[in-house]
């Protein structure tokens, strides 16, 4: 129990997948105050790993920032009451042209609490078998390009402003952890 408590809430915009609400909260000492929440379906995000174990990333356009970004393969979840690991398999096989013979959990995350809600599910995505690509990529998706990146190279990349993606720093170092970790390493 936190002691804040929602008070109401009022829809101010909707567009896309997204939705945008004015909350009324009640702090634990009786004060209200209003905050601007971004309703989000949520992700999955995955660290696909090649047999010679680099990761398989995507170089793509990302209007917000209006820059070529180096990640993860990872996507939103849109279609309703799909299990997040058939939602990770499908946007690896959209995004890379590859099926996970193994999904193996990293954990989740909230993207950036202080305003949106929109939570991520990780995974790293072993034993890959290459599949035909769903040809019905539009825009930044038609454009990105597929790169492998060492996991030995990601505190370098990470250090000179290569990879700047959250979900992706996150994925990369969480799934280099565990291969430091693993048994027989």
């Amino acid at each position: 129990m936190t002691g804040f408590r929602i008070e109401s809430v009022e829809p101010v915009a909707s567009v896309s997948f997204l939705a945008l609400e004015q909350r009324r909260i009640v702090s634990p000492d009786g004060e209200s105050f209003d905050r601007a929440v971004v309703r989000h379906p949520g992700a999955v995000a995955v660290v696909p790993l090649d047999a010679d174990g680099h990761a398989v990333l995507v170089r793509q356009y990302r209007a917000a920032v209006d820059q070529l970004l180096l990640e993860i393969p990872a996507g939103k979840r849109d279609v309703d009451g799909e299990p997040v690991e058939t939602t990770a398999e499908r946007e690896l096989e959209e995004e890379i042209g590859c099926r996970p013979g193994r999904l193996v959990g990293l954990g989740t995350f909230y993207n950036s609490p202080g305003f949106c809600d929109e939570h991520t599910h990780l995974f790293l995505g072993l034993d890959l078998e290459d599949v035909e690509r769903d040809g019905q990529l539009r825009h930044e998706e038609a454009a990105m390009t597929v790169e492998r990146v060492s996991l030995d190279a990601v505190p370098r990349l990470i250090a000179n402003g290569e990879i700047i993606d959250a979900k992706t720093i996150i994925g990369l170092l969480v799934a280099r952890e565990r291969r430091s970790s693993a048994p027989g390493r």
